[in-house]
């Protein structure tokens, strides 16, 4: 099955774990007003009902079967399996590993895949985060943008999260963690994590998220995804740049619009 028949038009966010692609996908999503597709929360839940009920993340058969048998539900930004409800759950580092290591397993990846593709069915455009929405997902979809950032700024970032969330951790372990989370992503045999051929790669290290969403919505833009910013009109732009019009210019008249 490919994504040929959808008829919504997606953007893919892709990049590995810290390098903020949640963050921009859902700022996109809520600007253009489309769906959001967390991917990577699919296969966090698959983990912690892994970890429930003992299932081994190396059995990849009984992983496949678990997942093909349960009832996941995204909406409203929660998560859940089963209707359990399992939004905190999923955060947990433990959940992020197990999750990781099943998403190594083809036959893994393969029962989830359809739910994946369907989250587009009924939307008027889809933003998808994870690690293979460009290159096996959505592979024609319309903009791929894959996110990346160091190591040690990934895991700065990590580290700051968990401890705003109360959580007590190492940043040396964090670090340690998010290396070894980059090396089964690249190096697992089924959709190891790479920039699709066509996508725009886009290091966020030193940019805050409110640069990396301009330059998305420019690049979305540019594909006629998204509408153009309000120009300000002749009279607007005489009033705001004449000494002689009698007021002072808007601080931020001569600006970039705001995006």
């Amino acid at each position: 099955m490919t994504d040929r028949h959808l008829s919504a038009p997606v953007i893919c966010v892709d990049g590995p774990s810290g390098s903020g692609k949640g963050s921009l996908a859902t700022a996109l999503a809520e600007r253009l007003g489309w769906r959001y597709l967390d991917s990577g929360a699919l296969y966090r839940v698959i983990g912690a009902v892994a970890l429930e009920r003992g299932v081994a993340t190396d059995n990849e058969a009984a992983l496949a079967s678990l997942a093909q048998g349960l009832e996941i539900k995204l909406a409203d930004g929660r998560i859940g399996a089963d209707g359990i409800d399992l939004s905190q759950r999923i955060r947990d580092e433990a959940v992020a590993a197990a999750a990781s290591e099943a998403a190594r397993h083809p036959q893994v990846r393969q029962a989830i895949l359809d739910q994946q593709r369907r989250a587009a069915d009924g939307t008027s455009g889809l933003v998808a985060d994870g690690r293979d929405m460009g290159t096996v997902v959505f592979p024609g979809a319309e903009l791929k943008i894959f996110l990346d950032a160091s190591v040690e700024e990934r895991a700065q970032r990590r580290h700051k999260q968990l401890r705003n969330k109360g959580v007590a951790v190492n940043l040396r372990k964090v670090l340690a963690n998010i290396r070894d989370r980059d090396e089964r992503d690249e190096r697992r045999a089924a959709s190891p994590l790479r920039p699709a051929s066509d996508a725009v790669i886009i290091d966020s290290t030193h940019m805050a998220i409110a640069d990396v969403l301009r330059q998305a919505l420019d690049l979305a833009r540019e594909r006629g995804l998204a509408e153009a910013p309000p120009v300000a009109s002749q009279e607007q732009r005489k009033t705001s740049t004449n000494p002689r019009s009698g007021r002072a210019p808007h601080p931020r008249a001569a600006s970039k619009p705001k995006t």
